[in-house]
């Protein structure tokens, strides 16, 4: 970056003051909370994020320094709501990731469904894997895939739901060719992220723990006395 784009220390020690401020908001914020999901604390949060942000990158660019802090989450973060208070219209953008592990089970599955669908015309489509995929896709509700993944050979992956909201319904055919293009992050009113990386330290138990009490770990993950009967579990039972 060259001297002429640098910021200047008025502007840096503008930005400091901003996260003065922001950090003053977010206990002020903490203290008057309502609940857990207190929107007045999650939006301080995110302005808080936001001018520290602003201020780490102007104090390398200006100083060639940085912050001794990282504020959690504030890389994935959405910006802080600025859509309508009472949306006439909303979208659903989902992308869920599989992949494919079971190529044969794949094609087994789209042959079945291309011989009952089969009108005399042997395109026989259901011969490779992305001809299998846009039958058994065009054959079931993208729901029901994801319900029955495995019997399609395929193994989930992370996804994500966004619901983003709009002030009035787009016009038929308007953003077909390019559905993805225009989300506004700041029009999100919530998402919904699976992934395995959220598992990871959730599924960590220290072995040392579970020694030092001489209780069944199957008793205390159900919550049972130790004179009741242990239903099994499905083998595909999720929490």
């Amino acid at each position: 970056m060259s001297d002429a784009a640098q910021p200047t220390a008025a502007e840096v020690r503008a930005a400091a003051e901003a996260v003065k401020t922001a950090l003053d908001r977010h206990l002020a914020a903490v203290e008057r909370r309502s609940g857990e999901d207190d929107p007045d604390v999650y939006e301080a949060f995110n302005q808080l994020a936001a001018a520290a942000e602003v201020y780490d990158e102007l104090l390398y660019d200006r100083y060639d320094e940085v912050t001794p802090f990282e504020i959690p989450g504030s890389d994935d973060a959405l910006p802080p709501y600025t859509g309508p208070e009472e949306p006439n219209a909303l979208s659903v953008l989902i992308r869920r990731d599989y992949a494919v592990v079971e190529p044969q089970r794949l094609l087994a599955q789209a042959q079945r469904v291309e011989a009952v669908d089969d009108d005399g015309a042997g395109a026989d489509v259901s011969g490779t894997v992305h001809g299998a995929l846009g039958i058994l896709f065009g054959e079931f509700e993208p729901d029901e895939i994801a319900s029955r993944h495995k019997e399609f050979g395929l193994e989930e992956g992370d996804s994500t739901l966004w619901v983003t909201a709009a002030d009035e319904a787009a016009d038929p055919g308007e953003w077909l060719e390019a559905p993805f293009d225009q989300v506004d992050a700041e029009r999100v009113v919530c998402r919904f992220d699976v992934s395995a990386v959220f598992d990871d330290d959730a599924d960590i138990v220290e072995d040392d723990d579970l020694l030092e009490d001489e209780i069944d770990p199957d008793l205390v993950a159900v919550g049972l006395d130790e004179d009741e009967d242990l239903e099994p579990l499905d083998a595909d039972h999720r929490r």
